[in-house]
């Protein structure tokens, strides 16, 4: 059975944060279960996807570094994703009317770095 799609085609919120993920070295994306979602490489773990729920579309799913989880679970917005979060993934309420651009590539970079190979961290650590 097809998962319906979670977004409409050119929604802002998925073109932005498409623009943030396909940003990162060999980033790629597919789809899973409907919802936008990026891996380091074609063959590489998934760091970000979009939409933890049906019910809950403007949502960033992330694994964030396991230091700094405590922190991001004290934190209103965020809450612990069914499925991903038994993994150690989390998830954060984003705002369409006043998003925090800054904050949501930080928590993509971030989840990023717990996936990336070692020379795709090379390369981000070369640019950034």
């Amino acid at each position: 059975m097809e998962h319906p799609l979670l977004f409409e085609e050119g929604d802002a919120l998925v073109k932005r944060i498409r623009s943030l993920c396909l940003g990162l070295p060999e980033a790629v994306e597919t789809l899973n279960h409907g919802r936008p979602s990026w891996k380091a490489g074609e063959k590489g773990r998934a760091f970000a996807v979009l939409g933890a729920s049906m019910d809950r579309p403007d949502t960033l799913v992330f694994k964030p570094d396991p230091a700094e989880a405590p922190a991001w679970r004290e934190d209103e917005r965020v809450f612990v994703p069914k499925y991903w979060g038994p993994s150690g993934w989390l998830a954060i309420d984003l705002d369409r009317s006043a998003p925090d651009w800054s904050e949501t590539f930080e928590l993509i970079e971030t989840s990023y770095r717990q996936v990336a190979l070692r020379r795709q961290l090379a390369v981000l650590d070369a640019v950034m």
